[in-house]
Order: structure tokens, then sequence, then C-alpha cells
């Protein structure tokens, strides 16, 4: 049984494939279309998925998108209805999304799914899982966990904002969930913004500039107050309201009114091309000490609810690596499964996962000798070395073919001895956010120079930002302090005190700038200033080559660390193909790029060449053909306008259109292109003018009676101090849940 998961239109789409239960492939959009990020309908990555799966879209059993359109659109008009008339910027700018393509969402998958190949559409199944659903069952069913608890955290789905449930055999049970607009994902969203970082990309900027706020100077204690009296009401059992006075997220175009804010916090918005100063710092820091609390509090309420001693987690809040090594830390559960993939590409698997076991009720069968079931999260486009010489022969690259691939790697070790920075192409691309040692940039974890010259010189990018390290599993506690394997780089713990370096009492007073100039530890690439690091551990089984690097490099220096970070530069994507990694290998400052069993020296490459493989191409008589149409339909219309109105400056203008249109192939063209501005105009401001209408003349009105007579359906009030704003929400998903869009 082969099942396709898709999630697309928000952000980072995705897709993936399985079959009878086991992960074939999955990728994200971006890999392939190189916008960082892509939210639209991911053809490519699809169509890579069925490639791989060496089936056709009618050989699959069914099609399942990650979450309820319809679910989604309620909430939104529930929004409009409790914030009205607030909100016509934002009703303005989405509902014309929703009218046109996303209320009909049926259609326009089924449509959408013809760019990938012809198929026959009546024989589709095509199915919808909520959103927290397909992050539980990403996280629980690629676990190797026969029960545990399941707790989910983002912005928002279509309702829910976190959700604790209970995974038990091919079953996950919901429990409880926080509802929109009182969201962790977006209160952390929110000051993503406010320190000048993009949200839904930034956010991981974010936290790691938190280290360098000071912990012990009072305006972080102060921060901290002020977040927790004015923004957010936190209780004992994780849940948490905010306070809407201070957000305009739910209505507006931004996160926060910036004026309240600004008056809150005593400092502007930090605007993205600002300096960075230690207030942004404090800040920071502020935010990532509430997030921690709010996530403990919620896993232990997690651990009440479901008495497991497992849990899984996921959702964009799980790709917070420190608050994941709080629960570590904790000892809360006995064992942690983090979904790699924890946003919403991950929950194109999640998707699949959860029709396979709960709509077509498989059994599922637990193989305990395996860590999980998302293969180290390779999952994505592998070449072999003929097809990368076949990628990369337009340009004049030189390479040497090594065998065995010891003598590769003896090579690559010597040049990291010798402080060189490579570039790693091995095997299947990963999926989800992180490099995990195929589609990486590696370097010397000992190297005092490796971090400033990885940020500067080959990522260009901010320079506080901390680099991960990669060691094999059975090291890791040498080096730092964890015992368990974090194969996915989402367990951030503290170097082991002898590789510390003694630090001055007055360090956590020192301006962030300053503490980056301070060597903290022998592996100062990846310590970061609060002596922590995101570990990656790596096995023989799950990654041998690059575990295979990792052991030669110990054997040549002593210790078994590297600087893993992701092929790519500030602002793209992960690279995907031979020729992205080449290209990005010579357009940065990288040393050695290693493809297969193929190293690439820079010193050894002619010159990169201008790729016009873009440049404009002449029309098509294809366009030529719709111009003079274009013309002759305008044309047609003015005689029409004449024949009723009688005219005769209409009749000339339009005789003369014609004329000269059947004249010049140019002119026709400069009349179509006239009249395309003139209709994107008209495209703008009508629907604009529409929608206005409809917000203040009919939504406007029923919201504010509405109101009088209905409860506070955004639970926008704040409650006693005894009560709990999660929500009971006992439901176990039945199959005919997966055919409805709400």
């Amino acid at each position: 049984m082969k099942i396709l998961g898709i999630s697309a239109f928000y952000h980072d789409s995705g897709a993936a494939i399985i079959e009878d239960g086991q992960i074939l492939a999955a990728a994200q959009e971006e890999r392939f279309t190189r916008i960082k990020h892509d939210p639209c309908f991911p053809v490519q990555a699809i169509r890579y998925c069925l490639d791989h799966a060496g089936c056709s879209i009618d050989e699959l059993d069914a099609v399942v998108f990650y979450d309820k359109p319809l679910l989604k659109f309620e909430r939104l008009l529930e929004t409009y209805y409790a914030f009205a008339p607030k909100g016509i910027a934002s009703f303005v700018k989405g509902m014309p999304g929703w009218l046109n393509e996303k209320l009909f969402l049926k259609r326009v998958i089924r449509t959408a799914l013809e760019e990938v190949e012809t198929y026959s559409k009546k024989n589709l199944r095509l199915l919808f899982t909520e959103h927290h659903l397909s992050h539980a069952a990403s996280a629980f069913f690629a676990s190797s966990f026969s029960e545990a608890a399941i707790l989910t955290i983002d912005g928002v789905g279509e309702w829910a904002t976190a959700s604790i449930c209970k995974g038990s055999g091919n079953k996950i049970e919901y429990l409880k969930e926080l509802k929109f607009p009182h969201s962790l994902g977006l209160l952390y969203s929110a000051f993503t913004y406010w320190l000048g970082f993009r949200v839904n990309s930034g956010e991981y900027k974010l936290m790691g500039l938190a280290p360098y706020g000071n912990r012990d100077s009072p305006q972080v204690d102060r921060f901290i107050g002020i977040i927790k009296s004015k923004l957010v009401d936190i209780r004992t059992d994780g849940s948490m309201w905010l306070n809407q006075d201070y957000f305009t997220y739910a209505t507006g175009l931004r996160m926060v009114d910036d004026t309240k804010w600004t008056h809150l916090f005593g400092f502007p918005r930090r605007l993205p091309d600002h300096e960075l100063e230690q207030v942004h710092c404090d800040l920071a820091l502020a935010i990532q000490t509430v997030t921690e609390e709010v996530v403990l509090k919620m896993v232990r309420e997690a651990k009440r609810l479901t008495h497991s001693s497992h849990i899984c987690l996921a959702g964009g809040v799980a790709l917070n690596g420190v608050a994941n090594g709080k629960i570590f830390k904790e000892k809360i559960f006995d064992r942690i499964f983090v979904q790699p993939a924890a946003g919403d590409a991950g929950g194109a698997l999640g998707a699949a996962l959860a029709a396979y076991y709960m709509y077509f009720n498989r059994p599922r069968k637990v193989d305990s000798l395996l860590p999980d079931l998302m293969q180290g999260s390779l999952l994505g486009p592998e070449f072999s070395n003929l097809e990368i010489q076949k990628n990369i022969r337009r340009y004049d690259a030189h390479w040497t073919l090594y065998s065995p691939f010891s003598e590769l790697t003896e090579k690559v070790v010597q040049a990291l001895k010798n402080g060189k920075v490579i570039g790693w192409f091995q095997g299947r691309m990963e999926f989800g956010p992180r490099a995990l040692g195929n589609r990486s940039i590696l370097g010397d974890a000992s190297n005092v120079e490796m971090q400033r010259k990885l940020n500067l010189k080959i990522k260009f990018r901010e320079s506080f930002r901390p680099f991960a390290p990669s060691v094999p599993e059975e090291d890791v506690s040498k080096y730092f302090e964890i015992d368990v394997p974090s194969p996915y780089m989402l367990l951030m713990a503290n170097v082991q005190p002898f590789y510390r370096k003694p630090l001055d009492t007055h360090f956590n007073a020192l301006p962030w700038r300053e503490k980056l100039k301070v060597q903290r530890s022998g592996l100062p690439a990846v310590t970061h200033v609060d002596l922590s690091a995101r570990i990656q551990t790596v096995t023989k089984q799950g990654n041998e080559r690059y575990w295979e690097l990792l052991k030669k490099f110990e054997e040549h220096t002593g210790q078994s660390v590297l600087v893993n970070t992701s092929f790519n530069v500030r602002g793209e994507p992960i690279v995907c193909t031979p020729e992205e990694a080449y290209l990005c290998f010579m357009k940065t400052e990288m040393d050695l790029l290693v493809m297969g069993d193929m190293i690439f020296e820079k010193q050894n490459q002619g010159p990169l060449k201008q790729d016009n493989s873009t440049r404009a191409k002449l029309p098509s008589a294809n366009v030529k053909d719709k111009t003079m149409e274009t013309s002759l339909v305008i044309t047609t219309g003015l005689l029409l306008l004449w024949f009723v109105y009688k005219i005769d400056w209409i009749l000339f203008v339009s005789l003369m259109i014609g004329v000269l249109s059947l004249i010049s192939s140019t002119f026709a063209g400069g009349i179509t292109i006239t009249w395309k501005k003139i209709a994107d105009i008209l495209g703008l401001v009508m629907p604009k003018v529409l929608l206005s209408i409809v917000f203040y003349l009919v939504l406007t009105p029923v919201a504010l009676v509405s109101r009088l007579f209905t409860k506070d359906a955004l639970s926008l009030k704040r409650k006693n101090k005894e009560e709990s704003y999660w929500i009971e929400h006992v439901h176990l998903f039945e199959p005919e849940d997966f055919e409805k869009t709400w």
C-alpha cells in the first residue's frame, strides 16, 4: 500500500511517500525551486517521491493533505467576528486566496497534481488530516515507541496551537489542546519580529542570540516580569493566555502593536539592518527563559495525563533545541523522540502515516532495535559518481577520484587538520531543516578561527550564531554532558568541564560582542557563550561514511568532533544537486568539495563562467498569436460599444487599433501590455473595494450583534487563577474524519 502525504500553501511545503508503513522518500519543495521556505504546491517534491517509489499517481492508494481547510476558514471567520471592526487589512489581503482556492482545496489539489503527471481523477482517493494530528503522527508513528505521550506545539494549525495526545499501537487519541489566539509559537514569533528577524524563519536566530543575554542582569529579570505580567498568563499545567491588547497577529499584518511594545520594553523594534545591542540580547534571553518554562510545564502535564515513560515532540516549537535539552535534563520521561522535520514540511509525512494506520487501520509493528523509522532523516535525492559528473559537466570542473573510501577520508582529514573548510556532499539529502552529514559544510571544532571563518567567509551570516558539533555516538559523553543519542541536532548540552576554559568572574557582564572574543573551551567553534552545544550524534549504522570520517579525524587528532553546518549560504535553501553544491563551493571560500568518491580542490578549478541559461527568450509564435488575439478582442469590444451608443470617436479608435495591430505586431504587443496593466490595476482595486464593503456592511454588524449573545469564542478574557486554559478535547480519530475537509 502506497500513500502520498502533502503539505502546502502556508510555509515549508513538502511531500512524503510511504509503502506499507515504511518511509520511502520525503523532501521539501524549497530544495527543488531554490525558494527558501517555499509554500507553493510541492510539484517537484511529489515528482521526486513518485520517481523514487517507482509508481504513478494512479497507483497510489491515497493522497493525504496535512490539514483541514474549512476548519481553518472557520477560525478565520470567528477571529474577524471577535475583533471587528478591526482586521480590515488582513481580511482584504487574505480573503481572495480563500475565495479563489483554499475553500475549494479538493479541486485545487486534483488540478495541481496534473502538473506532476496525467492521472485518472475519478480514481484518486483524497483525504485530509487535522494539522496537529499530522504533527503528532509524524512523531509517534516514526518513533520506536509502542506507546507514548505526544506533545505538539506550533504557531497555529486550524484552531489548535498546542495539543497533548496519547499514542498507542496504531491509534492516536487527543486529550487536550490550546486554541488560537493563545499560542507559544506565536508568542516566540512576536519576539522574533520585535528583535528584527523574519517570522517563520528567524526563530532559530532568536534562540542563538539568547545566550548573549546577561543572566545576572536585573534587566533580564525585569523583561521576564513584563512578559509574564503584561503579555502572557502561564498556569502550572502549561496552559497559557496571551493578552491580545498587545498583539495584532489575529487581525493585522504585523505581529504586535509597535507603539505599546515600545512603551512596554523601553526601546523600539530593531530593524533587520540595524546593529544588535545588549538590550536585544537580554530580551532574547528573557523570552527563551519563559518559553522553556512553558514547555516544561506542558511536558509535565503530558506526563500526568498519560503516565507514559516516553514522549514524542513535533511542531515548530519542537525545533527549539534549548528547550528540548531542558526536558532531557529534567528526566520527566525516560526517552524522548523529536521529529527532525518538526515543522510544516514534516506534516506531509505525518499525514501519510496517520492515514495508513488510522484510516486504513493497518497494524503497527515496532522494531525496538531501531532508534526510529526516519532512517537518519536521509530521505531525499542521491547521486552516483557518474550522475555527479554529468550534472556539473557544463563547468570547467576538475576532480580526483579516490578508491577505496579510506584514501578519500585520509585526504579530507589532512585538509581539516590544516584549518581547511570542506563541502561534504554524500548520499541522500536530509529531510527537515538540519544538515546531518550528507549536505554539510565541515571544519575542525578545535580551530579557534573556524567560527569566524565560517560565518563571515562561507555562510555570510550573523557573527553571533553558533555552529553544531557532529560526534560519534559512542564518544559523545567524552565531550558533552549528555549520555543519550541526539541524531537530529535537536538536543542541547554543555561541554564537559574537562574541555572548558576558565572564565573571568565578570564574563556574564561583558558586552555581547566581547563575549564572542573569549575562548570558552577546547572546542571553540562549537561552544556557545553559555558553554552549550547543539549536538548531532552519528552512528556507523545510520551514516557510515560520515562516521568513518569522524573516526579517521580522531585517529589523526585525538578528538572526534567536527563542525557541521548546512551546505548553503544565507538566504538560500540547503543544496540538493551536485550543480548547486559546486556553485556554492565556487562562490564561497570553501577549500575542498567532496562529492561521492571525488574531491574538488579550489585551486584546480577553472573560472566560473557566467550562466546565460536564464537569458530572456524571444516571444514564440504562440505568444504572438495571444497578443494579436487580445488586440482583436479589444477592437471587437469597442465596435460593440459604438454599435450601442453611436459615438464616432469609439468607432475611430476601434478601427485604428484593429488596422495597426494587423500591420504591426509591435503595436499589438503594446496594446496588450497596456490592457494587461489596466486589468491588473482593476484586479487589485475592485476586489479590495468589494471586500471592504462586505467587511464593514455585512461582517462587522453581524459580529457586533453576535458578541452580545454568544460566549467568548476566542477566550479573550483572562480566567480565574484556578482555571486552566487547556480545552478538553478527548477524541479518537475515525476513518470518516479523514474524508472531511472540516
